[in-house]
C-alpha cells in the first residue's frame, strides 16, 4: 500500500535551499534521480522541475525511516520531511545550486513506485529520438527538455507583455474555417451536420487578421497554432505555433520597428542578451546576389562574386555558353583552403548537385601557378581580372557554378553555408539579424505551369510596380519582408492589398478568373469594399525563435509533444484508423489503397 501525502505540504522546490536555510525543517517532493548506499547511510538525489537536493537517510538519526528507505528505487515519487544540515567539509558540490546542504530525513512517504525507465533520464542519454518520443512523459523529466520548455514559457510571457504594452489586443481566430490556397496542403475536417462538406484547419490566421483590421481593432496579436500538411524536416511540424501580428494605418517601417522592439525585449528579458538595432537590411536581389539565398547567414564572409562579364568570351565554353544563353557564372573564394583533397572537392560537387548544379569548377591558387582542369582555358588578361575580382591569393581555393541564376544562387548559397560551418567560420554565440525586403510578388511554378504568390496572394505590390502586373508579372516587386536570424527565416510579413481593385488584379495575374476568386475569396473582396484601412503585419515562427534561442537544431526539441518526420505521434499512436460508426456518422467511406 502506497503512502498518501497526509498532512505533509511542500515547503520548497528542490533547488531553493542553501546554507542560509541550515536548521530549518522542510518538506520536499519529487522523483528519485539516483540512490546510493554508503556504508549504511542512504543518499538520494531528489528532483523536481527546478533542480536537485540531496536527502539523507541516516539510521543514527531515524532508524525507522532509514529502514523504510531501502525500498526506494530510481523514479519513485517521494515526499520527505527533514532538517537542512550543512554538508561535511570537503563534500560541497560547487556545480549544484543546493551543493552546500543536505536534508536529513525524519519522515518519508513513498507516493508512487516506478518501473525501470527504458532509458536513463539524464541529459546525456543515448536513447534514440523515437524511444524518447514514445515515452515523452519520461523524456520531459530530463533537465534539458524542461529547460527548453521553461524558456519557451518565458519567451511567450515576454512577447505578450511587450505587445500588450503597445496597445495590441489578443484575439482568437477560428480553427474550423474554409479551405483557401495558401501554399501548402490543408488539413481537412469533415462536417457531420453538413454531410459531404469539409472545414480546413488554418495554415495561418491570414484572412481573419486582415478582417480584424477591417473591423477597426487597429492592433491585433495572437500566439496561435497553425496547420500545414507538408513534407517535414527539422524546422517543420504539421502543427506549429506562430506569433501573429497585424496593424492598421502603417507602412513597412512601422511593422519592422515593432518587430525589432519585440525581438530585442525578448532576448534581453529571457537570455540577458542586448541586441544591436535597427537590424540590417537587404533587398531580395542583394541577398541572393551576394549570399545566394534569401535567408542569408551574415556571421561570415564567402560572398558570391559575379564573373559573367569576365568569362563571357573565354575559351572555356561551359562558362561562355551559359552567359550567351542568359545565365550567370558566379564564384566563392574559400580563403586558405588550397589543401582540400580531390575527394573532398568531389564530395562538394555531389553536394551542389542536390541543388541542380550540373558541375562545380574549381581553381587552387598555388604560389607558382593555378592548379585546375579549367585554368588553361583563360588568357593572361582574364586570369588577372579574375584574380582582382575574386581576391585570389596563394593558398586559396575558388569554386565556380555556371547556370541559370536560380540554380547558381541555390547551389552556391548552400555551398557557402556548408563551407562556413566546415571551415569553422561561424560564431555560434553571435545573433545576426537581417531584414530581406522587396521580394518578387510571384514566381512561376514549372510543375503546375502557372504563376504562384511568393508569399501569399494578399501581399501588396510596390506602388511603382502595379502597372507591370499584366505585362511583366515576374518583374513586380512586393511590399513583403522576411526577418532572418543566422541563416534561418524566423518570420515574414507584408503590407496587404486594402483596395479591392488591386486585389482583383493580383488574383488575375496569378491566373485566377473571376469565378475562381469569387468562390475562394468572395467574402474577403466584399469586405475590402466596405472601407478597408491600409494595413500590414508579420508572422514569426515561435518554435523557430525558441529553437535558436535554446541553440537547438530542431524545433522538436522545444515542443512539448512533437510529431516525427512522418507526422506521427509515437506517444499516442496518432494518426489511426477511425471506427466504422464514426465514418458512417460523417458520411465517409475509406477506400483501401494498394501497397
Amino acid at each position: 500500500m502506497l503512502d498518501s501525502m497526509g498532512n505533509m505540504k511542500r515547503t520548497h522546490h528542490c533547488s531553493e535551499l542553501a546554507a542560509k536555510d541550515v536548521g530549518k525543517e522542510v518538506v520536499l517532493m519529487g522523483w528519485v534521480q539516483r540512490r546510493r548506499d554508503h556504508g549504511g547511510v542512504i543518499f538520494v538525489d531528489l528532483r523536481d522541475r527546478e533542480g536537485l537536493t540531496q536527502v539523507v537517510f541516516n539510521p543514527e538519526y531515524n532508524k525507522a525511516v532509514h529502514e523504510k528507505a531501502h525500498v526506494i528505487r530510481t523514479e519513485y515519487v517521494l515526499a520527505v520531511r527533514g532538517t537542512v544540515v550543512p554538508r561535511p567539509e570537503g563534500m560541497i558540490n560547487p556545480n549544484l545550486k543546493t551543493g552546500e546542504i543536505d536534508v536529513m530525513v525524519s519522515e518519508l512517504r513513498v507516493l508512487n513506485q516506478s518501473q525501470t525507465p527504458p532509458f536513463v533520464l539524464e541529459d546525456n542519454t543515448q536513447a534514440s529520438e523515437d524511444t524518447r518520443l514514445k515515452h515523452r512523459y519520461l523524456d520531459m523529466r530530463r533537465p534539458h527538455v524542461q529547460k527548453n520548455l521553461m524558456l519557451r514559457h518565458r519567451a511567450a510571457t515576454a512577447i505578450r507583455s511587450y505587445l500588450n504594452g503597445l496597445g495590441f489586443v489578443d484575439i482568437e481566430t477560428p480553427f474550423l474555417t474554409k479551405s483557401t490556397p495558401e501554399g501548402a496542403r490543408d488539413y481537412l475536417v469533415p462536417s457531420r451536420v453538413n454531410p459531404g462538406q469539409f472545414y480546413a484547419l488554418p495554415q495561418s490566421p491570414q484572412i481573419f487578421k486582415q478582417l480584424l483590421m477591417l473591423g477597426g481593432f487597429d492592433r491585433y496579436y495572437q500566439i496561435v497554432r497553425c496547420f500545414r500538411d507538408e513534407d517535414l524536416r527539422a524546422d517543420r511540424q504539421p502543427e506549429f505555433t506562430q506569433i501573429d501580428v497585424e496593424m492598421s494605418f502603417v507602412t513597412e517601417e512601422d511593422v519592422m520597428g515593432v518587430t525589432e522592439g519585440m525581438i530585442t525585449a525578448l532576448f534581453q528579458e529571457v537570455l540577458g542578451i542586448e541586441l544591436q538595432h535597427p537590424f540590417k537590411r537587404l533587398t531580395f536581389e542583394e541577398a541572393t546576389g551576394r549570399f545566394g539565398l534569401d535567408r542569408p547567414d551574415l556571421r561570415f564572409g564567402l560572398e558570391l562574386k559575379d564573373i559573367s562579364d569576365i568569362v563571357a568570351d573565354a575559351e572555356f565554353k561551359a562558362f561562355a555558353d551559359v552567359v550567351r544563353e542568359g545565365g550567370r557564372v558566379k564564384a566563392i573564394n574559400a580563403k586558405g583552403c588550397m589543401d582540400l583533397s580531390r575527394k573532398e572537392i568531389d564530395d562538394l560537387t555531389e553536394f551542389v548537385a542536390i541543388y541542380q548544379a550540373k558541375g562545380l569548377a574549381w581553381i587552387k591558387v598555388r604560389p607558382d601557378a593555378w592548379q585546375s582542369p579549367i585554368a588553361k582555358f583563360f588568357s593572361d588578361q582574364e586570369k588577372e581580372l579574375l584574380r582582382r575580382k575574386l581576391d585570389m591569393e596563394p593558398g586559396d581555393l575558388v569554386f565556380f557554378v555556371a547556370d541559370q541564376p536560380k540554380v547558381v544562387h541555390e547551389a552556391l548559397g548552400h555551398l557557402r553555408n556548408h563551407l562556413g560551418h566546415k571551415l569553422g567560420l561561424v560564431d555560434e554565440d553571435q545573433h545576426d539579424f537581417v531584414w530581406v525586403t522587396e521580394f518578387p510578388l510571384m514566381e512561376y511554378d514549372e510543375d503546375e505551369k502557372r504563376y504562384v504568390a511568393t508569399h501569399h496572394p494578399f501581399t501588396a505590390p510596390l506602388e511603382q510596380d502595379v502597372e507591370r502586373l499584366t505585362e511583366a508579372p515576374l518583374a513586380v516587386r512586393s511590399r513583403a519582408y522576411d526577418l532572418v536570424l543566422n541563416g534561418t527565416e524566423i518570420g515574414g510579413g507584408s503590407i496587404r492589398n486594402h483596395q479591392c481593385a488591386v486585389q482583383k488584379r493580383v488574383f488575375e495575374s496569378l491566373g485566377m478568373d473571376a469565378e475562381t476568386y469569387e468562390e475562394k475569396f468572395g467574402f474577403m473582396l466584399e469586405a475590402l469594399d466596405f472601407g478597408a484601412p491600409p494595413h500590414g503585419g508579420i508572422a514569426l515562427g515561435f518554435d523557430r525563435v525558441v529553437m535558436l534561442m535554446a541553440k537547438e537544431s530542431s524545433i522538436r526539441d522545444v515542443i512539448a509533444f512533437p510529431k516525427t518526420q512522418k507526422a506521427t505521434c509515437l506517444l499516442t499512436g496518432a494518426p489511426c484508423e477511425a471506427a466504422p460508426d464514426q465514418l458512417e456518422e460523417l458520411s465517409l467511406k475509406v477506400r483501401a489503397l494498394k501497397k
